[in-house]
């Protein structure tokens, strides 16, 4: 299978290069700068780089880089600086979202489409009517307002969620909701929920990124795995973070 990677060099991003690789998938990355990865990622013969940042794609260029390939995962993200997080582009995420599902929808793919998204437990899936404590209902709503990228990574699920919808011959999508975001070095158990299990503002869990990598890499892979979440927001916590609860 190939797979077109965004983000694919941040912390996520790059640990979903490394699993879809050792998978024997073949990976199309597109990336800010080629420097910011290992050099054994780079001369990996399975992995093909565009440098560019994907809001500076044309539609002509996009277009050839999805009908090339079986699904296509987003890592993007904004950095956690003042730039990054205050400055452009404010929707990023939702962005490149939009543009990849339009690209899809215009290669017209002889097999259903797969498009995986990146999210967070801070984003409630509408379609569950997902309950959350007034409080918590408050400091979203003011991170909505005052934080962009909330309001984009909200913004880039409800596109999904709404205007894909859940029936599109073309393309099928997975939002991937992890909880607080840690680094561990290597894959450990973790718990897959239709929704959270606990505070994502006063009782955060932890889900480290090579888990969340590990996930969306066998979402890809397993079909089985697939048809269980396929235009669902699945939440993802380290084991230790979550009641014990087998993966799904």
């Amino acid at each position: 299978m190939k797979v077109l990677v965004l983000g694919g060099t941040g912390a996520t991003g790059k640990q979903l290069l490394i699993q879809l690789l050792e998978k024997g998938h073949e990976v199309h990355a597109v990336v800010r700068s080629i420097t910011s990865l290992p050099n054994e990622l780079v001369q990996n013969e399975n992995l093909t780089l565009t440098e560019a940042s994907v809001l500076d794609l044309d539609e002509t260029t996009l277009e050839e880089l999805i009908s090339d390939c079986d699904a296509a995962t987003s890592c993007l993200g904004h950095n956690l600086s003042l730039r990054g997080i205050f400055g452009p582009p404010y929707r990023l995420v939702t962005e490149a979202a939009r543009r990849v599902c339009s690209a899809v929808q215009n290669t017209k793919p002889e097999r259903t489409f797969k498009f995986v998204l990146m999210n967070t437990t801070g984003n409630r899936n509408r379609d569950l009517n997902e309950k959350v404590s007034f409080a918590q209902l408050c400091i979203v709503g003011l991170l909505r307002y005052v934080i962009p990228p909330h309001a984009d990574n909200e913004d880039a699920a409800e596109f999904l969620r709404s205007a894909i919808g859940h029936s599109n011959n073309q393309l099928e999508w997975v939002v991937v909701r992890p909880d607080t975001l840690i680094d561990e070095a290597n894959v450990s158990p973790y718990s897959l929920h239709a929704s959270p299990i606990r505070s994502a503002i006063f009782d955060a869990g932890k889900t480290s990124r090579i888990n969340v990598a590990n996930f969306m890499a066998e979402l890809i892979e397993d079909d089985d795995l697939w048809q269980t979440w396929k235009g669902k927001m699945p939440v993802i916590y380290n084991s230790t973070s979550s009641p014990d609860t087998p993966k799904a």
